[in-house]
C-alpha cells in the first residue's frame, strides 16, 4: 500500500487517508470531509446512475446501510490489500480470536489504535507488545493461513 498523500482539503502531507465517494478527492479527517462535502461537485459515476435510473434500468446495487461500497474507499493500487468478505466473516467465527478480545488489555490498546491520529507510528510500538502481535498473528492466520510447506503429495 503506498504512503497516503497531502489533505485536499487542510494540506496536511502525508495525512489524507480517505477518499470522497463522489469524486475522488483525498482528505485527512472528519472535519476536513464536512467541509469537501459542502463544496464536492457531483462523480459522473453519479450522474450515469441517475441517467439509469431514469431510463427505468435502475441503480447498480449498493448497501443498504451505507451509501458508500469498498469501490468508493480502495483505489485500484490498494486492492492488493483487500481482504475478501467470507475470509473477513472468518475473523467474527474464530474462538481463539474471541478469547483474546476478552483480554481488557489488548481491548485498550485495539481503543488507542483506532482513536490516534498516527496510526502507523502506533502500530509500530505495538507491535513490540507480545499481546498485540499474538493478535495480530491470529488475524492474519485466520485471513491468511500459513501455507504447508514441505509436504509430500498423497
Amino acid at each position: 500500500m503506498r504512503a497516503p498523500g497531502p489533505c485536499a482539503e487542510c494540506g496536511a502531507r502525508g495525512a489524507a487517508r480517505y477518499r470522497c465517494p463522489r469524486c475522488g478527492t483525498a482528505y485527512c479527517s472528519v472535519p476536513c470531509c464536512r467541509t469537501h462535502r459542502e463544496r464536492c461537485a457531483a462523480d459522473p459515476r453519479r450522474d450515469r446512475d441517475r441517467e439509469r435510473e431514469a431510463a427505468g434500468q435502475g441503480p447498480p446495487p449498493a448497501p443498504a446501510h451505507s451509501p458508500w461500497s469498498v469501490e468508493d474507499i480502495l483505489g485500484e493500487e490498494d486492492e492488493q490489500d483487500r481482504v475478501p468478505l467470507q475470509k473477513l466473516k472468518l475473523l467474527g467465527e474464530s474462538q481463539e480470536l474471541r478469547d483474546l478480545l476478552l483480554n481488557p488489555h489488548l481491548r485498550q490498546l485495539l481503543l488507542t489504535l483506532d482513536q490516534a491520529q498516527d496510526k502507523s507510528s502506533l502500530m509500530r510500538k505495538f507491535m513490540q507488545e507480545p499481546l498485540f502481535v499474538e493478535f495480530a498473528d491470529c488475524c492474519l492466520g485466520i485471513v491468511e493461513p500459513p501455507e504447508k510447506e514441505n509436504v509430500l503429495p498423497e
